[in-house]
């Protein structure tokens, strides 16, 4: 089996899945599982291709040393499920905003996987909200971005602003959040609050209320926002993390118990 034979396959999928390739074959003619099975085993032996995991591959370009070339974490997540958006801190990441390198990677999908570790990077994936599912609306500014020749969809930094504060464990403590969110130095706060309104989630609507009022000045933050966001607050006292219930400052506007760092972002205090 010549090993330029599928080159111009291997150049356009630096990661694909075997529905891909079984695409490619039989567009080549080359049809049955065996001969996919054969294709694969030969390039795995010839160190071209790595199995991510069962029906997932990435390839190692020509000359590269199998174990050690980087495969590319946002093209694996990419192609996990197929509907996979890259989100949470990863999006961040993404977008060159994340205050902190992570090693995992996060996505969200109507049906993730079980979490995966392949080299040094471990994939988590997360379900769509509920109210997201509901509504239809699951890739609500969900952006589409080139990667390396291929398509990948990304949350925008609108919706992972939102998406942060909702499920802060995906995006590593609050701390984490607020600075990398402080980089930002423009959103386009009609599509910030259409998506917490969208979530139907009173916390939610209260975090995201909180983050923006703190940030009022920077953001330019109008009154009719805070407000919408406002109406939709717990009608008692909820905690910022209700998996963390820790001691601090009852914000009544919002209905928010919110720990004394993050109300006043002590953590901009050390140097």
């Amino acid at each position: 089996m010549p090993a330029t034979k599928h080159e111009a396959f291997f150049r356009r999928h630096q990661v694909f899945t075997g529905g891909e390739l079984a695409a490619h074959l039989s567009s080549k003619g080359e049809v049955g599982t065996r001969t996919q099975e054969s294709l694969v085993s030969y390039h795995t032996k010839a160190e071209r291709l790595v199995r991510v995991r069962r029906g997932l591959f990435a390839v190692i370009p020509p000359g590269e040393t199998c174990d050690t070339y980087p495969v590319d974490p946002y093209l694996v997540a990419a192609k996990l499920t197929g509907d996979a958006v890259l989100s949470h801190h990863t999006a961040l990441e993404f977008h060159g905003r994340a205050y902190s390198v992570w090693q995992h990677v996060s996505y969200m999908s109507s049906r993730p996987l079980k979490t995966l570790a392949f080299r040094s990077h471990v994939f988590r994936g997360t379900k769509f909200p509920e109210a997201l599912l509901r509504a239809g609306k699951e890739h609500f500014d969900v952006l589409t971005r080139e990667r390396a020749g291929m398509s990948i969809k990304v949350a925008s930094l609108e919706r992972t602003l939102v998406d942060v504060l909702d499920r802060p464990h995906f995006s590593g403590g609050w701390e984490e959040v607020w600075r990398s969110l402080e980089s930002v130095e423009f959103f386009d706060l009609d599509r910030v609050v259409e998506y917490t309104l969208l979530l139907d989630n009173a916390t939610t609507a209260s975090k995201v209320g909180v983050f923006l009022e703190q940030h009022r000045g920077e953001l330019m933050v109008d009154e009719r926002y805070i407000q919408a966001l406002r109406e939709r607050r717990p009608k008692r006292p909820h905690y910022l993390d209700r998996n963390r219930r820790v001691s601090g400052i009852l914000m009544s506007d919002w209905n928010l118990i919110v720990p004394v760092e993050v109300a006043e972002r002590s953590w901009s205090e050390v140097i």
